[in-house]
């Protein structure tokens, strides 16, 4: 049989060419620096002579190991052995498996090519830290690369030099920024997730097997549907962590950006737009929307967009964006309507409604509750029950889980009196809004009333929206729309809705998030 060929600790599955080889791995490999996914077999971006110690073929003294390449999978798992600890990985285009080899002559051999690196004992330390990564750059990142026939094979390489240098200098790891890619060509195709890699050198491979698809720059739909499905829990996102997509053009878009970007700020995601070889005067006829790059950023104010003339000579381009996308305080998006808002509920008990209108009511409110992201350092829920007296239900401070919530919306015993409307505005301004006045979140009142009220409306109303309260006032019934509109909060006629039946709060719902939300954005432009 052929000799071994004499591989280093880091040679990888991929870096082979044939089917089936014969190589030796050097002795004292340093273990915390092996990156292996799967176990039994590996992804291809594995290190061979990790995965073979990992396997039990050789120990750390090194050794032959015959490498079999396979083909690609999904889900490799994540397992500990003889000191190292393989990595999951969603899917990789190819495996290999690590068997022993039949001729053992040649394990001395190893041994003697094992001086290539004295381990001095300071060596681990640094990369401990390493593994953490830059721990004051907090951000999940998204690269939403250009794959269209815009770009083409070519630029497109040396686009994905220039995320790989960005990559490296964002210092990836557990503790720092974690970055996926997503493709946007004729389709979007997500690469890889954030939970998919925790360390440049893993990102840097990743960013490298990447294929060119062609096709259309269908921007707007690759930015929405990053936007919807890619911060995901369950994909890698953290909480509290601005999320970001770094959105990189080569020319112009072949459709519509605007609708995107609005879709993007309503998830709480910060666009940045680099566009390199901007459309020159001749070529501008044929962009569907020159302010593209103003429509789909998170703030048109000069942060989020980046300009390079070409894909040549990137290098002087990396740190100055790698530094905005760390500068953690000008995320502005990262606020939503989702998550920064308290909503307080104001509720007629009175005797006209009934208990089966009432479970209607309660219904509607866990409908709008349920939208929102309710936490203890998110949005916050409270609900007061009126008659002629009020009852706090329970206040903004009581339940920090959307689950607690709506177990204590559905737990609110129905009174039954009269109404006096009025008076419950100001008992919810003094005594519910009051301690959160000072408060992150942007404060709004849903009122709901099925009638006359026995008392003035107007002023409690105008001194809750003095108070920085936004009012939405929902009448059903026999409730005057009079009362409804000198309630409501400027423009009132898109802050008061009106059903004849109970059963017509339910199509409401979708209006009420939408009014709250739209109100937040005008709020922070």
């Amino acid at each position: 049989s052929l000799a071994p060929t004499a591989i280093t600790c880091f040679t990888r599955g991929l870096d082979l060419r044939k089917g089936t080889e014969d190589v030796l791995c050097p002795a004292n490999c340093p273990l915390w620096q092996f990156y292996v996914f799967g176990d039994g077999v590996y992804a291809s971006l594995s290190s061979i002579c990790g995965a073979a110690i990992h396997r039990g073929v050789i120990t750390n003294a090194g050794g032959t190991v015959r490498v079999q390449t396979l083909p690609g999978q999904e889900n490799y798992p994540a397992v500990n052995a003889n000191g190292i600890q393989s990595q999951a990985l969603a899917r990789w285009a190819s495996s290999f498996s690590v068997t022993h080899t039949k001729n053992t002559v040649l394990e001395a051999v190893g041994r003697s090519v094992s001086t290539a690196r004295p381990s001095t004992g300071k060596r681990p330390k640094k990369p401990l830290d390493k593994k953490a990564g830059n721990k004051d750059c907090k951000a999940d990142i998204a690269f939403l690369i250009d794959g269209s026939y815009n770009i083409g094979q070519r630029r497109f390489n040396l686009q994905k030099n220039f995320v790989g240098k960005v990559a490296v200098m964002l210092g990836i790891g557990t503790e720092g920024p974690h970055v996926g890619v997503v493709q946007a060509s004729e389709y979007p195709k997500i690469e890889f997730y954030l939970k998919n890699f925790t360390a440049a050198k893993e990102v840097l491979f990743a960013i490298k097997e990447l294929g060119f698809r062609g096709g259309n720059s269908n921007t707007g739909k690759a930015l929405k549907h990053t936007a919807q499905k890619f911060f995901s829990l369950e994909n890698g996102a953290r909480k509290g962590i601005p999320k970001i997509i770094v959105v990189f053009l080569d020319g112009w878009p072949s459709d519509d950006i605007e609708e995107a970007g609005i879709v993007a700020r309503e998830f709480g995601v910060n666009v940045f737009i680099v566009s390199v070889a901007k459309p020159t005067t001749e070529e501008l006829g044929m962009v569907q929307d020159i302010s593209f790059v103003d429509k789909a950023v998170c703030r048109n104010n000069g942060f989020f967009s980046y300009q390079m003339p070409t894909w040549f000579g990137t290098t002087k381009y990396v740190k100055p964006l790698v530094q905005k996308l760390c500068s953690h305080e000008q995320m502005l998006c990262s606020k939503t309507c989702y998550n920064s808002v308290n909503i307080g509920f104001l509720i007629d008990g009175s005797s006209s409604v009934g208990d089966s209108n009432f479970r209607l009511v309660l219904e509607f409110i866990s409908n709008v509750a349920k939208a929102f992201e309710i936490s203890d350092i998110g949005s916050k829920i409270a609900a007061v029950q009126f008659t002629y007296e009020q009852h706090a239900e329970f206040s903004f401070t009581d339940y920090t889980t959307k689950e607690k919530v709506l177990s204590a919306i559905r737990n609110i015993r129905y009174m039954s009196g009269g109404t006096a409307t009025g008076e419950a505005i100001s008992f919810m301004t003094r005594n519910v809004f009051g301690p959160m006045k000072d408060g992150p979140n942007k404060n709004f009142l849903v009122i709901l009333t099925d009638g006359q009220s026995y008392d003035d409306v107007r002023g409690p109303a105008a001194a809750a929206q003095k108070a920085g309260i936004t009012v939405f006032s929902v009448g059903v019934a026999w409730a005057p729309l009079d009362d409804l509109k000198d309630m409501a909060s400027e423009p009132r006629e898109s802050h008061t809705f009106f059903t004849r039946e109970f059963t017509g709060l339910e199509q409401m719902v979708p209006d009420i998030i939408r009014g709250i939300c739209k109100d937040f954005l005008d709020s922070k432009q």
